[in-house]
C-alpha cells in the first residue's frame, strides 16, 4: 500500500528593497504634513479667527474638532477602499481633497462667508481620514522587517512636523492686529500659501506615487501578496480584529493617550492666554516644542523598537512618562515663568508624541496578518472619538472652574490607559512569522529539501492565525 505523501510546501519566494521606498514614505510625510497642518490652523489663534468671523470660542473649536468627528463614520468605507484598491488611489484621493480645501479657504476670506471657510476645512478633514491610517500599511509594503517601525515613524513624523507647523506658523503669518481689511490680506496670504503648497504636492503624487514594489520587501508581506482576494473578506477582518482581546485593549488605551494630546492641541492657546495675556505668539512656540520633542521621540521609538523589538514594555513605559509629563506640565502651567512651560509641555510631547508610532507597531504586532490599515484606522477612529469627548468636556471645565482642574481631568485618563497597557498580552505575531522564515532558509540552505516546512504553518497563504484568546 503507497504512504500518501504530504502536499508540497510553497518556496520561499525572492524579495527586495528598493531605493524608491524612501521617496514613496517622504512624500506621504509631505501631504501628510500639510493636511495636519491645517487641523490646527485656526485653533492656535483662535482669538484672531473669533473676533474676524464674530463666532464663539466653542465654534473655533470645532475648526480642529471637525477632523476628528469627520474621521469617525468615513474611516471604515476607507480602510476598505485600501483593501480594495490600494495605496496609490488612496493618496491620490487624499491629496486632491486637501487640496480643494486648501483652495476653498481662499475663497472664504469674508467675515460673513465663515460657512465656506468651514466647508473648506470639512474637505480637508476628509482628506486626513484617507492619511492617518497609511504609515504602518506604507512601512509593510515597501520596508524590510528591521526597518518597518523606522518607516512608520517617519510617516507619522510628516504628520507631527505638520501640527508643529500649524503651531508655528499662523500667530506670525496672521499677527492680531485691528484693523479688519490688514487683517483679511494677512490671513488670504496663509491661506494662498498652504493652496500653493498643496497643488504642489497633488501632482507630484500623480507623477511619482507608486502602488507598490515589483518584488515584495519581507516573506510576510509575500505571503500577503499571495492570498486570494476571495479569501480575504474586510467584515470577517473587522470581526476578527474585534475579537482579538489585546488588541482591542490597545485601541482603548491609544485613544485615550492620543484623545488626550488632541484635547491639548486644541485647547493650547486658550490655556496659555489665560496665564500669560497676550502672548498668541508664544502659545504657538510652545504647540511647536510639543510636538518637535514629539517627533524626536516617535524617531527614537521607531528605531528603538527595530533593534529590540520590545514593543509592550517601550509602549508601557513611554505611556507612563505621558502621564508623568501631563502632571508635571499641569502642575507648573500657572506658575508664571513662560520658559517652564516650554520645558514642561517639551517633555510631555517627547512621550505623549512618540507614543503614536509605538501604537501602530504594537497593532500589527498583535493583529498580523490582518491588513495594516484596517487595524490602524480602529486605532485613529477610537483617538477621535476621545479626543472629542476630551476637547469638549475639558474646554467646558477650563470656562467652569480653570485649567487646573480641566488638565487634572486628563491626568485621571491618562492614569487608567497606564494601567490598562499593563494588561496587554504580547503577542508579536509578525515577528514570530519572520522568525520561521528565517529558520527555513537556514535549514534549506542545509538541506534543500526541507525547503520552508518549518514555516507551513506562517507561510500559506490559506493559513489565517484565529484572533487570541487571551
Amino acid at each position: 500500500m503507497d504512504v500518501e505523501e504530504p502536499p508540497a510546501e510553497p518556496p520561499l519566494q525572492p524579495t527586495r528593497l528598493y531605493v524608491k521606498r524612501w521617496f514613496i514614505v517622504l512624500l506621504f510625510s509631505s501631504y501628510s504634513l500639510c493636511n495636519s497642518y491645517q487641523w490646527i490652523q485656526y485653533g492656535i489663534i483662535s482669538n484672531i479667527f473669533m473676533r474676524y468671523y464674530d463666532v464663539s470660542t466653542f465654534t473655533i473649536d470645532w475648526m480642529s474638532m471637525i477632523y476628528m468627528l469627520t474621521y469617525i463614520p468615513f474611516i471604515f468605507p476607507v480602510t476598505w477602499l485600501l483593501d480594495k484598491k490600494g495605496l496609490r488611489v488612496v493618496a491620490l484621493v487624499a491629496t486632491a481633497l486637501n487640496c480643494a480645501g486648501t483652495w476653498i479657504k481662499v475663497l472664504s476670506v469674508r467675515p460673513d462667508l465663515f460657512a465656506v471657510t468651514f466647508l473648506g476645512q470639512f474637505c480637508c478633514s476628509c482628506a486626513q481620514v484617507f492619511i492617518l491610517g497609511m504609515p504602518s500599511t506604507i512601512a509593510s509594503v515597501w520596508f524590510g522587517s528591521e526597518e518597518v517601525s523606522t518607516a512608520c515613524s517617519i510617516g507619522v513624523f510628516g504628520n507631527q512636523l505638520g501640527i508643529a507647523i500649524g503651531f508655528l506658523l499662523p500667530p506670525i503669518l496672521v499677527p492680531n492686529v485691528e484693523d479688519m481689511d490688514e487683517l483679511a490680506g494677512h490671513i488670504r496670504n496663509m491661506f494662498y500659501i498652504t493652496a500653493g503648497v498643496a497643488t504642489f504636492l497633488f501632482i507630484l503624487v500623480i507623477i511619482v506615487f507608486q502602488e507598490r514594489p515589483e518584488l515584495p520587501p519581507t516573506q510576510a508581506q509575500a505571503r500577503a501578496r499571495s492570498l486570494p482576494p476571495e479569501q480575504y473578506s474586510y467584515l470577517a477582518s473587522i470581526l476578527r480584529l474585534v475579537r482579538n482581546r489585546p488588541f482591542m485593549l490597545l485601541v482603548v488605551t491609544y485613544g485615550l493617550n492620543v484623545g488626550c494630546f488632541y484635547a491639548v492641541g486644541t485647547l493650547l492657546n486658550r490655556m496659555i492666554i489665560i496665564h500669560y495675556p497676550g502672548e498668541e505668539v508664544n502659545a504657538g512656540r510652545i504647540g511647536l516644542t510639543i510636538v518637535i520633542a514629539g517627533m524626536v521621540g516617535s524617531l527614537i521609538c521607531g528605531i528603538w523598537l527595530d533593534k529590540t523589538k520590545t514593543y509592550k514594555q517601550t509602549t508601557l513605559v513611554v505611556y507612563f512618562m505621558s502621564l508623568v509629563g501631563m502632571v508635571v506640565y499641569t502642575s507648573t502651567l500657572s506658575l508664571g515663568h513662560l520658559w517652564v512651560v516650554f520645558i514642561t509641555a517639551g517633555s510631555l510631547g517627547f512621550f505623549m508624541t512618540g507614543y503614536l508610532p509605538l501604537g501602530f507597531e504594537f497593532a500589527v504586532e498583535l493583529t498580523y496578518p490582518e491588513s495594516e490599515g484596517t487595524s490602524s484606522g480602529l486605532l485613529n477612529c477610537s483617538a477621535q472619538v476621545f479626543g472629542i469627548i476630551f476637547t469638549i468636556c475639558q474646554g467646558k471645565i477650563i470656562d467652569t472652574y480653570g485649567t487646573l482642574p480641566g488638565n487634572i481631568f486628563l491626568c485621571v485618563f491618562l492614569l487608567i490607559g497606564a494601567g490598562l497597557t499593563a494588561l496587554i498580552k504580547s503577542d508579536l505575531r509578525r515577528q514570530k512569522a519572520n522568525k520561521l522564515v528565517k529558520i527555513a532558509a537556514a535549514a534549506a540552505m542545509t538541506d534543500p529539501g526541507k525547503e520552508c516546512r518549518a514555516v507551513t504553518p506562517m507561510i500559506q497563504p490559506q493559513s489565517v492565525p484565529p484572533p487570541s484568546r487571551d
